[in-house]
């Protein structure tokens, strides 16, 4: 697809490629001003009232590139923002040369089945990584924001080993100690549907959290009503 098929007023993005597709948005693989980039762009949802419709994606779109731009003041590393455009409800932004957090500790992993030195060296590079994602949540959660869809696959690793977050299409601005609370959460059950030694490597995140959020007592123990409520509703079901 061409740039000015699809994003004709946009001026800027070229040689556009469709990358994903997810519920809410489209993302592009481009070239911006001669950069690596993508383009997040939230489709229309022809059941909804076409003012409505619009409204919503201004507002989810506005409240991302908001949640992006406060994550860089705080200090974190997130994807840098080139261009908005609320005609179309798309962003514009840096495409983050890395890896996913999610692939690097599955690589990590089968490591530590080998002996001595190898599995040591892992060992030692998964709890240096859980403590980068543990002091960057914190970090964000000390500015009030709230990711709302945090997993291993949102945390890209840059070449140098800069933790990067991704994807804040769901984030929201809150000091609730449940909201954040929640957030932890969503974190600990992506960890232990993808990765087997979830229950040690989510203990030292927690650790890092712990040693870097203001209020992480507070958080930490709304976490424990957050995860009962979670076992009572599987057993339920």
């Amino acid at each position: 697809a061409s740039s000015s098929s699809i994003f004709g007023g946009l001026g800027g993005p070229e040689k556009l490629e469709l990358w994903k597709q997810g519920a809410e948005a489209r993302i592009y693989k481009c070239s911006y001003m001669g950069r690596p980039a993508l383009v997040k762009e939230r489709f229309e949802k022809k059941y909804r009232h076409p003012e409505l419709d619009r409204k919503m994606r201004n507002q989810r779109t506005l409240a991302e590139v908001r949640a992006i731009l406060k994550c860089r003041k705080l200090g974190l590393d997130s994807p840098v923002i080139f261009h908005v455009d609320f005609q179309r409800s798309a962003i514009v932004m840096e495409a983050v040369d890395g890896r996913t957090m999610k692939d690097t500790l599955i690589e990590i992993e089968g490591k530590l089945a080998d002996d001595g030195e190898a599995s040591l060296r892992a060992k030692t590079e998964a709890a240096d990584l859980m403590q980068k994602m543990g002091k960057a949540i914190a970090m964000m959660h000390n500015g009030g924001i709230v990711h709302g869809d945090l997993t291993t696959s949102n945390f890209l690793l840059r070449a140098t080993n800069e933790l990067v977050m991704i994807d804040f299409g769901l984030s929201f601005v809150s000091t609730d100690a449940e909201d954040l609370a929640v957030d932890l959460y969503v974190l600990e059950r992506a960890f232990i549907s993808t990765h087997p030694g979830a229950e040690l490597l989510f203990k030292k995140v927690l650790n890092a959290y712990n040693g870097a959020a203001r209020y992480s007592s507070r958080i930490l123990t709304k976490l424990e009503d957050v995860r009962r409520r979670g076992r009572k509703r599987e057993m339920i079901g």
